[in-house]
């Protein structure tokens, strides 16, 4: 099911998911689209691949790398990238831990991946064994 109503999302609001010290802020979960934030401390991203979703970002703030097969994006505040599953990529801040972004993913349910992270750490079972599940539960292959 879709949106069935329009709401508006406050600067700091959002489902609050936090997990291995890093925080992602949720802003829209639908099977079409899921919407979200990190939050300091900002984690780099290493080389992986998605099988399920293409990822969609706008950068607010900072100065950002990203590889994506093959390929390199010099990016900051105002611009926006496209990444389509299944090509290898990467992120990386050029000054460690600054730099804010909005990112989406196509289809939706993304999200799930975060929560089920975030409640492993609520649990205090979070480790290797739960990353591992989680991403192969939502099609993530880290290649590093």
């Amino acid at each position: 099911m879709g949106l069935t109503h329009g709401y508006a999302v406050g600067a700091e609001s959002g489902e609050r998911l936090t997990f291995g010290g890093g925080t992602v802020l949720v802003k829209a979960a639908t099977p079409a689209l899921t919407v979200w934030e990190e939050l300091p401390p900002l984690l780099d991203t290493p080389l992986h691949v998605h099988q399920h979703e293409d990822e969609l970002f706008q950068i607010l703030e900072g100065e950002h790398i990203f590889e994506c097969g093959g390929d390199r994006f010099d990016v900051g505040p105002g611009d926006f990238l496209a990444l389509p599953r299944g090509l290898p990529h990467a992120h990386r801040r050029v000054v460690p831990g600054a730099g804010r972004f909005l990112v989406m993913t196509a289809p939706g349910g993304f999200d799930g991946f975060f929560r089920m992270l975030a409640d492993a750490d609520r649990a205090r079972t979070l480790g290797p064994e739960t990353y591992a599940a989680a991403s192969l539960r939502y099609g993530i292959t880290w290649l590093s």
